[in-house]
């Protein structure tokens, strides 16, 4: 398959993922640009031909395809479209259809969708805005799966940059596996991949047969706007797991940046239930390690309420932190969050937080304690890749290239 040619490959966009998808398109068309226009210079050098000629001879390949009669220009670059037409209806008892509208017989399909995009969305041809719930956005993704597979595609991968009910990953009760759950019915539907961000356990994972499950991290992106926003060289930088499940997770910045790890140990009071992110169970936080006088940054794969973060980031000021930053790859923000972090702001618990475009939260942007990473490039270079049977190791292990990243400072 050429490496410059996508001609198979599309991607379908559920009105939730409809904004991410977007500009992981917007990504894939500079990409396979800058592609062409380098295949373009090195054919000229190396056969002594001019551009022009190269371009009218690799847009010959029209002879092979069947669209040979659509009017284009032999002597530009055919941006490719990527985005294939759908109609998502949205009925009045709560069912939602998918119409795909236009063939995409043969193709390696690409489904997008944000379960956690809590906005509203267009359905029935723009006619109907509708606020969708988590399970509204998984029936969503099924009924297109299944439009998907019907319309005769080869192959079909979903990108979920949130893995739905990845919390309820473990059985502490009389309880269901539904992170498994979810997987398993997808897989039973035909999808062939997954491709998410921080997935919150890999235990996930082993609970396929086939699917395949493309675990991204972005943590090159995070240090990159770290360094944009503090002194990561400074000897008063000091990485801190906010607890024990995100030991793993910040041992790896620690270990990047060649800082201190320190840790936070909560105990909890099970016997009550979190309401929101004041209301936690949190009884007593303890402190393994050093931070007075010093910037912390601390990270985590999600957040919903926020409670236990806020919690983390007020205990560690009393302890004399200089400065309080937080990394988040999945930012919820569920209910009344933004207004609790923006008090915590106001007594200066804080001074940044760190998340990606991955959920679509667009009023996190409005404030100033928070800060955007933009993955989608990430996610583009992992379909391309993937689309062309092409390795992911450096993709899904960035160590590599964070080493040149913190050299370069």
């Amino acid at each position: 398959m050429n490496y410059t040619d996508p001609t198979r490959l599309g991607i379908i966009a559920c009105p939730g993922g409809e904004h991410f998808a977007n500009e992981v398109i917007g990504h894939l068309r500079r990409l396979y640009r800058r592609r062409f226009e380098n295949k373009t210079q090195v054919l000229s050098k190396r056969y002594s031909l001019d551009t022009e000629q190269v371009i009218r001879k690799i847009n010959f390949g029209d002879i092979a395809v069947s669209t040979t009669n659509t009017p284009r220009d032999v002597l530009t670059y055919r941006i490719p479209h990527f985005k294939i037409p759908a109609r998502f209806t949205y009925f009045p008892n709560g069912e939602l259809k998918t119409e795909i509208l236009e063939s995409i017989r043969g193709k390696d399909v690409y489904v997008f969708q944000d379960v956690e995009n809590h906005y509203p969305l267009p359905f029935n041809e723009g006619k109907n805005l509708r606020v969708l719930s988590v399970n509204d956005h998984i029936m969503n993704l099924f009924v297109t799966v299944d439009a998907v597979k019907q319309a005769g595609a080869e192959r079909v991968t979903l990108v979920l940059p949130v893995y739905p009910y990845s919390r309820q990953h473990k059985k502490k009760g009389r309880e269901g596996l539904t992170a498994s759950r979810i997987g398993k019915m997808l897989e039973a539907m035909g999808v062939d991949r997954i491709i998410t961000l921080d997935i919150h356990s890999r235990e996930i994972e082993n609970a396929f047969n086939f699917l395949r499950l493309e675990n991204l991290h972005a943590s090159y992106q995070i240090i990159r706007k770290l360094s944009q926003i503090t002194d990561i060289h400074s000897e008063n930088f000091v990485v801190v797991s906010p607890d024990t499940g995100a030991v793993d997770r910040n041992k790896f910045y620690a270990t990047s940046l060649k800082k201190p790890l320190a840790l936070l140990y909560k105990e909890r009071d099970y016997s009550r239930v979190t309401q929101n992110a004041l209301d936690n169970n949190i009884a007593e936080i303890k402190l393994l390690g050093n931070v007075k006088d010093k910037t912390v940054f601390m990270a985590d794969d999600m957040l919903g309420t926020g409670g236990t973060l806020l919690k983390a980031m007020k205990f560690l000021k009393e302890q004399g932190a200089r400065e309080v930053i937080a990394a988040i790859s999945l930012p919820f923000f569920s209910g009344d969050a933004i207004q609790h972090f923006d008090e915590a702001y106001r007594q200066g618990w804080f001074y940044r937080v760190i998340g990606t475009n991955a959920v679509y939260h667009e009023e996190l942007l409005k404030h100033e304690w928070y800060v955007s990473v933009n993955i989608s490039s990430l996610f583009a270079q992992t379909i391309s890749r993937l689309h062309h049977g092409r390795s992911l190791s450096s993709i899904l292990d960035n160590r590599e290239i964070i080493e040149k990243l913190i050299s370069q400072g």
